[in-house]
């Protein structure tokens, strides 16, 4: 099986394929806190189990870069836990680089990526949200994700949201 990783643009971001040459800045942003700190073997398999979900569920997370400097400032995506039996919606995620943050560039990876996911992959999904950040909390509500149970995600105290369609929007004529 050999699927192809879409190309998704913005008007500031292109959200494509990871390459080899991103691992190091993968791993970087890996180990941030909010990211869960992971030490660069741990960044390693995950980079390697998002290639492979890319391949055998189609899809995964997408390596987030500046238009304008092609710069990795980020990854946006889906995955599907270890534990995960049949029929558990895959779960979003998003995560910038800690120089990045408060542009706007996380709402609009995030939307874009669920865009894709809503037209290509319709379905529910999922997202775990530390409880002390606000930022992604209150993305995740725009999403059309809904309160969920308590969890703890790497030692910190999370909410794990679904959402079961997306929301619906409202144009101005």
């Amino acid at each position: 099986m050999n699927r192809t990783i879409p190309v998704i643009n913005t008007a500031r971001l292109t959200l494509r394929p990871m390459r080899m040459p991103d691992f190091d800045r993968y791993a970087e942003i890996q180990a941030q806190p909010a990211c869960g700190g992971r030490d660069r073997s741990g960044a390693w398999d995950l980079f390697l189990r998002n290639a492979g979900q890319w391949q055998m569920l189609g899809f995964g997370q997408w390596a987030v870069t500046e238009a304008a400097s092609r710069r990795m400032i980020g990854l946006v995506g889906f995955s599907q836990a270890d534990s995960a039996g049949a029929g558990t919606p895959p779960e979003a995620g998003w995560h910038l680089a800690e120089g990045v943050r408060g542009r706007g560039y996380g709402p609009e990876a995030a939307q874009a990526a669920h865009d894709w996911f809503d037209r290509v992959i319709p379905g529910p999904l999922t997202c775990c949200v530390t409880v002390c950040d606000a930022r992604s909390q209150h993305l995740a509500r725009r999403l059309g994700y809904e309160a969920g149970d308590a969890v703890t995600r790497g030692g910190a105290q999370a909410v794990l949201l679904r959402r079961d369609r997306p929301p619906q929007r409202s144009f101005a004529p």
